[in-house]
C-alpha cells in the first residue's frame, strides 16, 4: 500500500486477492487471477505444488511476475524475500552459542498444511546444514516433534524433558513459549520467526529469546519498487533480491509508532 501511494502518480493501480490458509481457498482465488487482466503481478507462493501449477497457467499471459515470501526456483520469475536456508543457517549460529557441556536441541514444528511449503522445509535443512559445517560442535543433540495445527493441547511436560534449546521453524515460537509460561518450564532457548505480536509479548517476557524478522511489509514495497521500474521505467533490475535477516532479541526491538 505504501509503494501503491508513492507510484500511483505514474498510474500504479493494485487489485488485491485474498485467501484462507488452506490449499482449497487458495486454489479458488487462482481461478479469480487467471481471469483477471492485469499487467503485472505480485505473488507469494505459500503452498508450493499449486503455485507451480498457477505459474504454467498464468505464464500463457506473458506479464511480469514477483514473488515474494517464497520463491520458486524453477521459475524464471523475479524474488523478493529471505533466503530461507541461510536463515535456517543463521538460527543453527544462534543455538550454537551455548555452554560447553551438552546440549540437547529440539526442533519443535507446528505444522499445518501449508507446511509443506519449501520455505519451511528449507529453514530445516539450513539449520542441520550449520551443525554439519561445524563438526566441531560435537555436544549437540538433535530431535524432532510435530503437532498439528496451534497444538498445544496435543504437548506435554514430558516433551521437554531434558531440552536446553527450542527451534521454531515457523511463526508460532509463541505457542511453544505459552506452554513453557504455563506450566513454569525455565530456562530453555526459544528461537523462532516473525514479528506477531504474540511472538514479541514472549520475547518482551524473554520466554523467547530470538526471533528472526523477514520484514514482509519491505518485501512488498520492494516487490511493486521491481515492477515500478519493469512496467513504467523500462529498466532490467536483479532477479533476485534477498532481504537482511534481522535477529530480534528483546532489547533491539522497538514497535513501529504511527
Amino acid at each position: 500500500m505504501e509503494a501503491e501511494e508513492e507510484y500511483s502518480k505514474f498510474g500504479i493501480m493494485l487489485d488485491y486477492f485474498f485467501y484462507d490458509f488452506n490449499a482449497a481457498s487458495f486454489k479458488e482465488a487462482i481461478k479469480e487471477v487467471i481471469e483477471y487482466e492485469c499487467d503485472a503481478l505480485l505473488f507469494a507462493p505459500i503452498f508450493y505444488e499449486e503455485s507451480v501449477r498457477f505459474l504454467k497457467e498464468f505464464e500463457k499471459k506473458n506479464v511480469p511476475v514477483v514473488m515474494i515470501d517464497s520463491d520458486i526456483k524453477s521459475s524464471d520469475h523475479a524474488y523478493v524475500g529471505q533466503d530461507a536456508f541461510q536463515s535456517g543457517y543463521l538460527a543453527g549460529r544462534l543455538i550454537s552459542f551455548a555452554e560447553k557441556n551438552e546440549r540437547q536441541v529440539l526442533i519443535f514444528k507446528i505444522a499445518r498444511e501449508i507446511e509443506s511449503t519449501s520455505v519451511y522445509l528449507q529453514r530445516i535443512n539450513g539449520f542441520y546444514s550449520y551443525f554439519k559445517d561445524h563438526q566441531e560442535l560435537t555436544n549437540f543433540k538433535f530431535s524432532e516433534i510435530t503437532i498439528k495445527d496451534s497444538g498445544i493441547d496435543q504437548m506435554n511436560v514430558e516433551m521437554f524433558s531434558g531440552i536446553n534449546s527450542i527451534f521454531v521453524p515457523n511463526s508460532r515460537a509463541y505457542i511453544v513459549a505459552q506452554f513453557l509460561e504455563e506450566n513454569n518450564i525455565k530456562g530453555l532457548r526459544v528461537i523462532g520467526y516473525d514479528l506477531l505480536n504474540e511472538n514479541i509479548d514472549y520475547l518482551n517476557k524473554g520466554t523467547i529469546d530470538f526471533l528472526i524478522n523477514q520484514r514482509p511489509e519491505r518485501q512488498g514495497y520492494l516487490g511493486i519498487n521491481y515492477l515500478y521500474k519493469k512496467l513504467v521505467l523500462q529498466e532490467e533490475t536483479d532477479h533476485t533480491q534477498y532481504i537482511p535477516l534481522e535477529i530480534i532479541v528483546k532489547e533491539n526491538y522497538f514497535p513501529l509508532r504511527k
